[in-house]
């Protein structure tokens, strides 16, 4: 059973394989990983919806369910295993379909032990650094990361709006005050910030707000009601709306998903 650390299946149907691969494995992880096995690809597809897999090990000849059907098996999952295939020298062909799948690597018989370990590690950190990525991605907010004023030709006025937003995130921002502070009026100034930025005022401080709040609740141990007030919400209610609104999930949803998957990747 896992008990928490990252799990290695083997699927083989040649027992002696299957095995040797699972010693070779456990003496190498020193306790790191967790390595299961399957005689079939029934039994790993089971296996498979049901465990959180870190890396799949499979044969990609097998009866019944095959080792390209058990990585066809894992399209729409949301946390797939890296995936390593096995084959003899005339199942190539086989092996070139597995690759076209999203398998990263394969093995051919007779495995070598030092072949079969510099395989798994470069696998397992492949798959540690598409983790990073993914997690990257749900942190950054893209329209934020486009707003570069170095770069997108921004006027003086915008820039200084952007720099006072930023500064004074936690108070209670109005449109008609950044505008009357940089000196402008405020229909002119909405049309201008939309025209520069790409978004409406509105929208910006709302994302602005949104990217400060997930970066706290992935940082810090505060409570959901004390990061909205330092983003400028005076109600939890109406933080988590426009948490939602952007994120998809609450903030508390976030924070769980989010932690799960740092702890995984640490």
């Amino acid at each position: 059973m896992n008990l928490g650390n990252k799990m290695i299946l083997v699927v083989d149907d040649e027992p002696r394989t299957r095995q040797g691969i699972k010693q070779t494995l456990e003496v190498w992880a020193t306790g790191r990983y967790t390595v299961e096995t399957a005689d079939n690809g029934i039994e790993a597809r089971e296996r498979l919806l049901r465990e959180r897999v870190h890396l799949l090990i499979t044969d990609v000849r097998m009866p019944e369910v095959s080792g390209l059907d058990l990585i066809r098996s894992l399209e729409g999952q949301t946390r797939k295993p890296v995936v390593i295939v096995i084959s003899g020298y005339a199942e190539f062909e086989y092996v070139q379909q597995a690759l076209q799948l999203g398998a990263v690597n394969y093995l051919l018989k007779p495995l070598d032990k030092g072949e079969l370990l510099q395989v798994v590690e470069a696998a397992l950190k492949r798959g540690e650094e598409e983790q990073r990525r993914e997690k990257l991605e749900k942190l950054v907010d893209h329209k934020l990361l486009e707003m570069d004023p170095e770069r997108s030709g921004m006027g003086e006025p915008v820039k200084e709006a952007l720099v006072y937003v930023e500064q004074h995130l936690q108070e209670q921002l109005s449109m008609a005050e950044v505008a009357g502070l940089i000196h402008l009026n405020a229909s002119y100034f909405s049309v201008l910030f939309k025209e520069q930025t790409g978004v409406p005022f509105s929208e910006y401080v709302s994302r602005l707000r949104v990217q400060r709040a997930k970066e706290m609740l992935l940082q810090t141990r505060m409570s959901i009601g004390e990061i909205g007030e330092r983003v400028g919400y005076r109600t939890d209610k109406y933080f988590i709306k426009v948490f939602k609104s952007l994120e998809g999930m609450s903030p508390s949803r976030y924070r769980q998903q989010m932690g799960d998957r740092q702890t995984e990747i640490q």
